[in-house]
């Protein structure tokens, strides 16, 4: 049979066919979100949302796909228990998640319109002057090109639609930016601050990870918390021999990037995150960054799970430095603190 895709309607059929039933429903995670599970999981139903990626299936089924045979194949997996379901964040957090998605796409058009102007300027053989030629575009930049002198109608229209679009959307991508960071230090205020304590963090990257994440609480394990972000090898072990490849395609892409970027900024900040990177010197840079960003999740799960900021303590352990963050013991802090005291 065949309903129209509506909550309301698939309960009202069920409660009118099996009220006396307890139900099991399950569906692969996609464009509808999670509004159909919340609806379901308050009228007493057991929801399963589960990733399409990690559904088993027969090789047939490559050749041989339609919605019912998906449909079957899914109702067979959660009989024989095969099925594991994803996280399902509140409606709240799904509201705040859109907003952190709307900032990125405004962002992902802001360098579309400034790839656009480079791209005419360029395609018309117009040199921009090298104290205008870098990626952070100052009013003057702006006004330059608002002036150049165009020899037809045609391309000057064409130029100021684009110099017209900038400005609002650049706009659009600083206020979404603010009213992010706003919403978080008011409604995660202890858990956005924590975030903001650790080296390479600011306030746009605390309130994306918990937009994106939700609750960090949630992971027993920083090797489950780096899995879930994707900062982990992508490897093949087949006998006596591994090969990784890289980093793993399965991973909160967004999040990822802001994190890898993040590392970047820790590198320069922070003494550990510098030794550590000097201790790798001559291996491959983007390697060592993934590694350092792997260490970023660690103290990200640290100062949440503790509750205590991260922080820098120096002593001197039979000469050698001694450095310590968030999962420090107070016991541990005390005697680092008598030390730099009687120095």
């Amino acid at each position: 049979m065949t309903i129209p895709p509506k909550s309301e309607v698939l309960y009202d059929y069920v409660q009118s066919n099996f009220s006396d039933h307890e139900i099991y429903l399950t569906y692969e995670s996609g464009c509808c979100g999670f509004e159909p599970a919340r609806y379901l999981l308050n009228m007493g139903w057991h929801v399963t949302v589960v990733n399409p990626a990690d559904v088993p299936t027969m090789h047939k089924q490559t050749h041989q796909k339609t919605d019912a045979i998906d449909c079957r194949n899914l109702s067979k997996q959660l009989l024989a228990g095969q099925l594991r379901g994803i996280y399902i964040p509140d409606q709240r957090q799904g509201y705040l998640k859109s907003l952190l998605r709307h900032r990125a796409d405004l962002s992902s058009q802001l360098r579309s319109i400034k790839n656009g102007i480079k791209s005419l300027l360029l395609y018309h053989d117009i040199k921009i002057p090298e104290k205008y030629d870098n990626p952070n575009w100052s009013k003057e930049f702006i006004e330059w090109i608002a002036k150049l002198d165009w020899s037809e109608s045609t391309i000057k229209m064409c130029m100021a639609s684009k110099l017209r679009q900038l400005p609002f959307v650049d706009s659009e991508y600083l206020q979404m930016a603010n009213e992010l960071r706003a919403y978080c230090r008011k409604h995660h205020k202890t858990d956005y601050y924590l975030l903001k304590s650790i080296p390479g963090i600011g306030g746009y990257l605390a309130a994306a990870v918990l937009a994106e994440i939700c609750d960090l609480r949630r992971f027993n394990r920083s090797a489950d918390f780096a899995s879930y972000v994707g900062i982990i090898p992508s490897m093949r072990n087949s006998g006596s021999s591994e090969k990784i490849t890289g980093v793993t395609p399965r991973c909160r892409a967004l999040l990822r990037t802001y994190i890898i970027e993040s590392a970047w900024v820790a590198l320069r900040l922070d003494p550990h995150m510098q030794a550590y990177y000097r201790k790798h010197t001559g291996k491959n840079p983007k390697s060592i960054i993934v590694k350092i960003a792997h260490k970023l999740l660690n103290r990200m799960l640290a100062v949440i799970k503790s509750g205590v900021p991260y922080q820098h303590n120096y002593a001197l352990n039979n000469g050698k430095e001694i450095k310590s963050g968030a999962k420090q013991t107070t016991k541990q802090r005390g005697v680092v603190k008598s030390t730099s005291q009687s120095r």
